[in-house]
């Protein structure tokens, strides 16, 4: 976060001799106001407090090799294809898992018409229920979609 500092002046705190911390985003250290404005700004006072400015820090940049290539950013072709098994693995066996689940869930939803339960007796609970395994079959099916259509970004698998 930049700090702001607007209307310093370079003698000790100012003509005024007071300093002033105004809020909002982004915060605003100033001597240019009459102590009127800074109290219809809600600005407090901050006579002999230190202030510090402290600068952004920069974003590293990735260095460039003399092969012309981003040496912090590219990986060995070998090695990605490592990491590309490791994640097609993975995906697999959560995309397992999760058709599992939706199949369970698709069981208990019984296109709409789940059994009924001992602690329904009240009808509106069933619909409540019915509901409820609507939407987390739907939302299942979603998650096998969107696993389905990361494996299928992933380059064809090492044979």
């Amino acid at each position: 976060m930049l700090v702001a500092i607007a209307g310093m002046s370079a003698g000790p705190a100012g003509a005024q001799g007071v300093v002033y911390r105004c809020p909002g985003p982004p915060v605003l250290y100033t001597d240019a106001l009459s102590a009127k404005e800074a109290a219809e700004k809600g600005c407090r006072s901050i006579e002999g407090t230190p202030i510090s400015v402290i600068a952004p820090v920069k974003p590293r940049t990735p260095t460039v090799s003399a092969s012309g290539t981003q040496g912090d950013l590219k990986v060995d072709a070998k090695d990605q294809r490592v990491r590309d098994d490791d994640r097609r693995r993975i995906l697999e066996q959560e995309l397992r898992e999760a058709e599992g689940k939706l199949a369970k869930l698709q069981q208990e939803y019984n296109n709409g018409q789940p059994e009924r339960r001992g602690d329904e007796r009240n009808y509106q609970k069933y619909l409540d229920r019915t509901t409820e395994l609507k939407a987390s079959v739907s939302r299942q099916e979603a998650d096998v979609q969107a696993i389905k259509r990361e494996l299928a970004k992933l380059p064809p698998p090492n044979l």
